[in-house]
């Protein structure tokens, strides 16, 4: 069986691919997806729908769009990794946690020790919290099989 992991969150180091290359280093039968990372196109996803004067207004038809690929995407992953960066706010990372939740999607927090806290209600959903990619390969690798 390959393993369908979904990505979500931080979008400004390479945490994504220390994941992919870990798990390619243990061949790892695993398949990323993940939301759209590059910050730009995200944001103008509903301008496809036509140009807004409002910011309210475009950044909401531009959620709307983004959801049509996170929703569906997470919907039909085996397990999420939410990683929280300290630079950022992840509120997106947070709401997509909350969905895995109420799907019952098993999910993984990556998050630094010194933001436990205002993460108490995501963690406390999560199967597990990692505070490096290499331990999200190692939790990936023993729940396969092949750790």
């Amino acid at each position: 069986m390959d393993w369908n992991v979904y990505l979500s969150g931080e979008i400004h180091t390479d945490w994504r691919k220390q994941l992919h290359d870990g798990c390619e280093s243990h061949a790892l039968p695993v398949r990323f997806t993940s939301a759209v990372t590059d910050h730009a196109a995200s944001d103008a996803a509903g301008d496809l729908l036509g140009a807004e004067d409002n910011n309210f207004w475009r950044d909401h038809k531009s959620a709307k769009v983004n959801a049509i690929r996170t929703k569906t995407l997470i919907a039909n992953c085996d397990v999420a990794v939410v990683r929280f960066g300290v630079q950022y706010k992840q509120w997106n990372a947070a709401f997509d946690a909350g969905y895995c939740a109420a799907l019952g999607k098993p999910y993984i927090t990556l998050h630094d020790e010194d933001i436990i806290h205002p993460l108490k209600e995501v963690d406390a959903s999560a199967l597990a919290w990692a505070t490096t990619p290499e331990q999200v390969v190692e939790i990936l690798k023993y729940v396969i099989g092949k750790g």
